[in-house]
Formats: C-alpha cells, structure tokens, sequence
C-alpha cells in the first residue's frame, strides 16, 4: 500500500536505532535482517547466538547489533538504573522491596530481557523499544510503565490502531487513513483517561498518520439522543471526556458524543449535529471502552478490508510499542518504522 510505503521512506530518514526485545523468534530475527538490509532502521537485537540459532531463522544478521545481556559490557549499568528507578518500590506479594541491592536487579534483568530493552532504551543508547511477538502485552507494557513511564502532560498510556483503506478506497475517509483509540489496552477507560486517549490520539494522527485529525468521542448516543444513565453511564461519561478534552486541546478539531454515522457521514453529521464541525468529517475515532475499540476495529479489518497498523502506545516518555503475538515479519517492519517516526 502507498501510505506503508510512505512510512517506510520516512522512517529511512530519521534514522533512528530501535531494539528489538526477542531474538527467540524466528519473526523478529528476520524482521531485523530486513529493517537493517534496507535501511528503514537501525536494529539492536536482544538475544544470545544460542536463543538466534534455535528460533530457525537462517537471515543474514550482518549490520544488525546483537546483544546477549549475559556477556553485554553495558549491563551493569542497565542492573544500576533498574535499581534506581525502582528504589522504595515494594513487591505486593512478598512485601520485600523489588530488588534488594544492583546485584538483585543485574540477577533479574539477565533473565528478562524484555526489561533490559526497556533499560536500553532509558539509557538513551536506542530511540525505540518493539516487543510482544512471543510475549504477553501485559510482560511487554511492565517494563514501559516501571522504567519508561509516561510523557510529561500525560497520566494514561494508551494505544491506537493506524487503519488504512483498500485500495478502492472509501468516500467516507477522503486521506484514506483513520486512527481507532483505544482499542487495545484500557478496558473500561474513565473520562478523564478518554480525554488523554484523544488528545494523544491526535497526535498520533498528525505525526505518524500524517492526517490533520478530526476527533469524534464516540457513543451510541449523538448529543444527548440516547440515555443510559440508570445502567452504565457510558453516555455522561463520553461527554465528560469531550468537555475535558476540549479544555485540554482548546485548539483541537474535537467534538461528541456521536454515533459513528454522524462522525464519519456528511449527511447524517449534518442532520443529527449540525452546528458541529467534526460531526461527518470525522477522521479520529475514540471509542469508549475497549469492547466497542477492539470489535470495531476488527470489523473494519476483516470485512471492510482495512489494514490495521498497531496497537501503537501512546503517552509514554519514549516511544515503546507492543506486537501481536499472531504478527508476520511485514508487521513487525512496520511497527519498527512507526516506533521511529515517534522518537
């Protein structure tokens, strides 16, 4: 597609270093030789030649750096900054602190290398984390939210899906690309996490996306037309987060509650909010849990044709991103470019 195309091209020229957590996955090995082979990215790839050998992948590793945390100079210094960051930090189930001196945490991080990426990329020696093909979203996010942490002016991470059109395209999405948030992470998001969730969704349109975004806060209510206050309050909830995102973003295209029609169709936003300047334009959709997030976006994907690109994180202090464990080498290349292009 021309837009992954576009995306790898602007990856080529940032330039940026990304390491890549699983040297065990045959997918991740041969996504590095690509990445590396034509330049869309530099790779640091975690894994011993023993962990590199057993995942099968035969890909030409030259240009790529591989490092094994057991016989890497560097770790030391990643087991100090672990302690640093985590000092006074008590485990839940042993009421012990997490680690009891650097020894501890060198220990620990020589058997996690997840977090040892998520150390590599603290210390300023990568400018972007993928992680996620062979571990859970929950291992891959940890390191993230205990090292990384979030961005100034953020209090959620979150993620978003990059949803592409067919080629035939679709007259309802004129750039031919929409971003989808969250649909991945936070499973039932308050209102003041929805409005972090679209303000960094926004952003996520205008950097990565490379779309001016249109932001609809989603509902099956558009202003006020459905009620569900005696249930589940989903409907106060999402106007709650406009008016929070909008003081927020004051300068944001933002608007809802709207029912996907009204955000995405000129003649139904005109007919069910027609003083509004997103309803019908509407290009950044934020959903209001990740019930509707997550079955929205498969739907697009699967019956519409769509290519979903992501989840991308949000709101972290430096980009780190989460495959999914069903994802291909293409996927991976992608998420790789994305990473980049959010450093």
């Amino acid at each position: 597609m021309a837009f992954v195309d576009e995306l790898l091209q602007k990856s080529k020229a940032a330039n940026k270093t990304i390491v890549l957590c699983e040297g065990e996955d045959k997918r991740v090995v041969d996504a590095a030789s690509k990445i590396v082979k034509e330049g869309i990215a530099k790779i640091i790839l975690i894994g011993s030649d023993a962990d590199i050998k057993a995942s099968g992948s035969t890909a030409d590793l030259s240009g790529v750096t591989v490092i094994d945390p057991a016989t890497d100079v560097n770790a030391d210094k990643y087991a100090e900054l672990l302690f640093k960051a985590r000092e006074g930090k008590i485990n839940k189930k042993t009421g012990q602190p997490e680690y009891a001196d650097v020894a501890a945490a060198k220990a620990a991080i020589l058997k996690d290398h997840t977090m040892y990426g998520a150390l590599i990329l603290k210390a300023g020696d990568a400018d972007g984390f993928v992680s996620g093909a062979c571990h859970s979203t929950a291992n891959t996010l940890r390191p993230g939210l205990q090292v990384i942490k979030t961005a100034p002016g953020y209090k959620t991470v979150s993620s978003c899906f990059i949803m592409v059109a067919p080629e035939c395209g679709n007259k309802y999405v004129p750039e031919g690309v929409a971003v989808f948030g969250d649909c991945a992470i936070n499973i039932e998001p308050s209102a003041e996490e929805l409005s972090d969730i679209a303000i960094a969704s926004a952003e996520t349109a205008k950097k990565i996306a490379g779309i001016e975004p249109r932001v609809a806060m989603l509902s099956f209510s558009t202003k006020g037309s459905g009620n569900d206050d005696k249930f589940f309050q989903s409907v106060p909830k999402m106007q709650e987060a406009t008016k929070l995102a909008k003081e927020k973003a004051p300068d944001l295209a933002l608007d809802g509650e709207f029912q996907f029609d009204a955000a995405v169709a000129p003649e139904v936003g005109q007919l069910k909010a027609p003083d509004s300047k997103v309803a019908g334009h509407a290009n950044t959709f934020i959903f209001p849990n990740i019930n509707a997030g997550n079955i929205g976006y498969k739907i697009c994907q699967r019956m519409g044709g769509w290519m979903a690109i992501g989840p991308i994180c949000q709101g972290f202090a430096k980009p780190l991103n989460d495959l999914s464990r069903g994802c291909s080498v293409e996927d991976i290349v992608a998420t790789v470019a994305v990473t980049a292009l959010q450093a």
